[in-house]
C-alpha cells in the first residue's frame, strides 16, 4: 500500500516537473521571437499548461501536492504553490516540512494566511502558530469562536513532544442515561464523523470522562439500552502533559486507533487519534535521521547555500576540533611512527573498527532510552553486558588483525600490539558508548544528537593514543 503510494506521488512529481519545463521552454521561446501576436500565444500558452497543471493539482491529496512542493526548487514552487486552490492552503501547509512552509508563508499575503488559517481546526491552527506573523495569529484568534479560543490557548500552552500538544478536540461525546437509539439517531444528523472516530466518550455534565462506547458495541447493542450499562469501563487513558513518546509506545502495544485525553480532575480535554501518533513518530524520525547527520534543524532541500551553511556548521566545527585532537596525539608518536613506518598504515583499523563497535552501542542504548526500557539496574547490566561482547570481540577480530600484521610484516610482536590495541579500544567503545548517551539524557539533551560524532571522536583519539602507546613502549 505505501509502496504505491509512493510510486504514486512519484509519478504525480515527474508529470508535473514535465508540465513546468515545457511551460518554460515556450516562455524561453517566445522572449526570442517578439512580434505582434506575441501577447497573445505568450497568454495562450500560459493557460494551457497552467490549467493542465491546476487540473493536475487539484486531483492530488494533501500529502501528495506537499511532496511535490517538497521536490521543487524555490521558483518552481511557488509557481505551483500559486496554482493551489485557496481552500487547500491550511490542509497542504499542514502536511509540508517546517522549512518549506516557511517560503510558502514568506510568499502569502496576510490576507491569505488567515484565510488559510480559519480552515483549520484549534489544535491544527496551533501546529502552524509558531510560523505565522504575529499580525497573523492575532486576526485568527479574533476570528474564532469563544469555544474555539480556549482549544487554541490549551493547544498553545503544552510543551512540545507532550501529548496535548498533538491531541485534537474533534470528538463526539455522548451521557450515560441516554438510550442507545438516541445516540443512533444522533449520529445520523451529523454531516460527518471525526475521522477515526472507532469510539464515543461517554461524559457526566461536568465533562468527567465515565467510559468508552465502541462504535462496533453501540451498533449490536440493544436500541432500548442505556449507554452505561453497554459501555467500557476500563480503558487506556492519558494526559496532557505525559510524554507523546509514551502514547505512542502505547497505541502500538495495545492497538490503539483512539484513546481519550483527560486532565487531573478527569475531565476531558481531547484525543489521542492513530493519525497523530503517525504524524509525531514521523517527524521524530526525521529528527533523528537529521541530528544522526549533525544537522541541528530540519533544512529545506533548496535552501540558499548561506543557510545550509549556517544549518551545518556546528558539528563540522566539532568535528575539526576533535580532528585537531587525534592530530596531535599522533604528533606525540612521531618518532615512533619514523621508526616504525608500519605503524602508520595500520593505526586506521584500530580506530575505525573502534568507531563502528562504539556506534553500534551507541543505537543500542539511545533505541532503549527512546523506548523507556532504561532503568538503574538495567543501565549497569547492559554495561556488564556491552562490555562482554566487546571482550569477546576483541579477542576474535583482535586476532584477526594480529595475524594479518605477522603475515605482512613478518612481526609477532607487532601482531601482539595490533591485538591488545584492538581489544582495548573495543572496550574504551564500549564504556562510552554506554556513558555518553546517558549523560547527555541526564543533563537534559537529547541523545540522539552528537552521540555519533562524540563516540568517533573518543574512538579514534583514544584508538590512536593506545596503538602507538602499546607500540612505543614494546616494539620502538
Amino acid at each position: 500500500m505505501i509502496e504505491n503510494r509512493t510510486s504514486s506521488s512519484q509519478a504525480s512529481l515527474e508529470r508535473v516537473v514535465d508540465l513546468l519545463e515545457r511551460h518554460e521552454l515556450v516562455e524561453n521561446l517566445l522572449d526570442r521571437q517578439p512580434g505582434p501576436r506575441q501577447d497573445l500565444v505568450e497568454h495562450l500558452v500560459h493557460r494551457q499548461h497552467l490549467a493542465e497543471l491546476q487540473q493536475l493539482l487539484e486531483q492530488l491529496h494533501a500529502a501528495d501536492v506537499a511532496y511535490i512542493l517538497e521536490s521543487l526548487p524555490l521558483g518552481q514552487r511557488l509557481l505551483v504553490w500559486d496554482l493551489v486552490r485557496a481552500d487547500r492552503d491550511g490542509e497542504i501547509l499542514l502536511e509540508v516540512s517546517d522549512a518549506v512552509r516557511e517560503t510558502l508563508i514568506a510568499h502569502m499575503d496576510q490576507r491569505e494566511l488567515v484565510a488559510a488559517a480559519e480552515q483549520l481546526d484549534a489544535d491544527e491552527i496551533a501546529d502552524l502558530v509558531p510560523d505565522l506573523p504575529q499580525d497573523v495569529v492575532r486576526d485568527v484568534f479574533t476570528s474564532l469562536s469563544s469555544e474555539e479560543r480556549e482549544q487554541l490557548r490549551a493547544a498553545m500552552s503544552y510543551p512540545e513532544d507532550t501529548v496535548g500538544a498533538v491531541m485534537d478536540f474533534d470528538m463526539i461525546e455522548v451521557r450515560a442515561d441516554v438510550a442507545v437509539e438516541v445516540v443512533l439517531r444522533y449520529l445520523r444528523r451529523l454531516d460527518d464523523m471525526p475521522d477515526h472516530t472507532d469510539q464515543l466518550f461517554v461524559v457526566d455534565r461536568d465533562a468527567h470522562l465515565q467510559g468508552l462506547l465502541p462504535v462496533n458495541r453501540l451498533l449490536v447493542s440493544d436500541p432500548e439500552a442505556e449507554v452505561g450499562e453497554v459501555m467500557v469501563r476500563e480503558f487506556r487513558r492519558f494526559t496532557p502533559e505525559q510524554d507523546a513518546r509514551d502514547a505512542t509506545q502505547a497505541f502500538e502495544r495495545y492497538d490503539l486507533i483512539s484513546a481519550p485525553v483527560v486532565d487531573e480532575e478527569g475531565k476531558l480535554v481531547g484525543r489521542l487519534t492513530v493519525n497523530d501518533v503517525m504524524d509525531f513518530i514521523l517527524e521524530a524520525k526525521d529528527s533523528e535521521i537529521l541530528s544522526a547527520g549533525g544537522l541541528s534543524d530540519e533544512e529545506d532541500l533548496f535552501a540558499s547555500v548561506w543557510k545550509s551553511v549556517r544549518n551545518r556548521w556546528a558539528w563540522l566545527a566539532i568535528n575539526l576540533v576533535t580532528a585537531f585532537v587525534a592530530s596531535r596525539v599522533i604528533g606525540i608518536f612521531e618518532h615512533s611512527i619514523a621508526q616504525l613506518v608500519a605503524l602508520a598504515a595500520l593505526m586506521p583499523i584500530i580506530a575505525g573498527i573502534g568507531g563502528n563497535s562504539g556506534n553500534q552501542t551507541i543505537t543500542m542504548i539511545v533505541r532503549a532510552l527512546a523506548l523507556g526500557q532504561f532503568t538503574r539496574d538495567s543501565a549497569r547490566q547492559l554495561l556488564v553486558k556491552e562490555i562482554s561482547v566487546s571482550l569477546l570481540n576483541g579477542v576474535i577480530w583482535g586476532s584477526v588483525v594480529g595475524l594479518f600484521a605477522f603475515v605482512m610484516y613478518r612481526s609477532w610482536s607487532l601482531g601482539l600490539v595490533m591485538m591488545s590495541a584492538m581489544l582495548l579500544n573495543l572496550l574504551l567503545a564500549a564504556v562510552m558508548g554506554v556513558a555518553i548517551p546517558l549523560l547527555m539524557q541526564r543533563y537534559g539533551r537529547d541523545p540522539a544528537i552528537g552521540s555519533s560524532v562524540m563516540i568517533t571522536a573518543v574512538t579514534d583519539s583514544g584508538g590512536f593514543f593506545i596503538f602507538l602507546g602499546l607500540a612505543t613502549l614494546f616494539l620502538v
